[in-house]
């Protein structure tokens, strides 16, 4: 499996699109496309298997100054669920975040992936809240 950073000129971006819609949003009655307001800032990683996308992730800065950043829109195609697919695709998302000098990524974790996220080092930090009408916990992970 590899796992590489795209633009969205890059002809995976919309096989990316795709998985969020398929995994993301239409689970939970959002309209296609509808969560993409930072995809013009952000850096988009897909997770390849045998050239097929499997995966993706997108890190949103969330400063000026690329001090934090937020993992959001984190998809796995079904059948490549548990799999280890997405821990590889946020262990290179933080590597990356590391080398751009980012001191924070942060996330908005459904309530069912929060022991995802805190596996990978992620702690939790205030209330846990509704957004798109699920349930999900703020979670944050320092980066040295």
């Amino acid at each position: 499996m590899e796992v590489k950073r795209i633009s969205m000129l890059d002809p995976l971006y919309e096989f990316e699109r795709k998985l969020r819609n398929t995994v993301l949003l239409r689970p939970i009655g959002l309209p296609d496309n509808g969560w993409e307001m930072k995809d013009a800032i952000s850096w988009h990683f897909v997770a390849l298997k045998s050239k097929q996308l499997v995966g993706c992730a997108v890190l949103a800065p969330l400063d000026t100054k690329n001090n934090r950043a937020q993992l959001m829109q984190m998809a796995i195609a079904t059948k490549y669920q548990r799999k280890g697919i997405g821990k590889r695709l946020v262990e290179e998302l933080l590597l990356f975040a590391k080398q751009e000098g980012l001191k924070e990524v942060m996330c908005h974790s459904r309530t069912d992936a929060t022991e995802f996220y805190q596996k990978l080092n992620f702690e939790i930090y205030g209330d846990e809240f509704e957004e798109a009408g699920v349930l999900h916990n703020n979670m944050n992970i320092r980066i040295n």
